[in-house]
């Protein structure tokens, strides 16, 4: 119930509207944003603690939630594809400019980043199968350049990422307490009528 009007709280929508992103869209933002958290804390840890450490638990897991994360995003992308006339505009002029950017880096970088470690799995001399069943079959040989594309970009964008990350999350801070004009609403807060 509303307690200041006394009815029931409108209920989020499935799909975006200009207002409000739906359930869909929240749905996928923070499962990532979970999972992306959860890649970086155990990363930070291995450089930290070494690989043989805590962090050994987190390195065992990172390929088969890097492939949950590769395919959450790709589903987003086709959802916001699928929204975009609907979804809340990102504002006019420097700003608004800005922070398409922004997202549209984001995005190239949510998929560059388990994108080239997928290639690096599909040229491996291992099979790959994050969950028990084979994506990539063992191959005789490596393919030496997906090991050394993926080596030279992988971490390093990764990190790249993890900047416009923070950028993203200070920027919803500044929408928050300066600009006070519903940003972090439209993701996380309850819908308003």
């Amino acid at each position: 119930m509303d307690s200041v009007q006394g009815r029931p709280a409108p209920t989020l929508p499935f799909r975006d509207t200009p207002r409000h992103y739906g359930r869909i869209t929240r749905l996928l933002h923070w499962t990532m944003a979970l999972l992306i958290l959860w890649q970086f804390l155990g990363m930070g840890l291995r450089l930290l603690l070494g690989r043989d450490s805590m962090a050994a638990f987190f390195v065992r897991l990172h390929q088969p939630i890097g492939t949950v994360l590769f395919v959450l995003i790709a589903l987003r992308i086709v959802w916001a594809l699928a929204n975009r006339r609907n979804r809340p505009a990102h504002g006019a002029g420097p700003v608004g400019v800005a922070s398409r950017l922004g997202h549209m880096a984001l995005y190239l970088l949510m998929l560059i980043v388990p994108g080239v470690a997928l290639l690096r799995a599909w040229g491996s001399e291992r099979a790959f199968a994050p969950f028990g069943f084979q994506i990539f079959p063992a191959r005789e040989a490596a393919i030496e350049w997906t090991g050394t594309l993926a080596g030279a970009l992988h971490g390093e964008l990764a990190w790249v990422m993890g900047v416009l990350i923070l950028g993203h999350v200070v920027m919803v801070g500044v929408h928050q307490a300066m600009w006070r004009d519903g940003t972090l609403a439209r993701m996380a807060g309850r819908r308003s009528s």
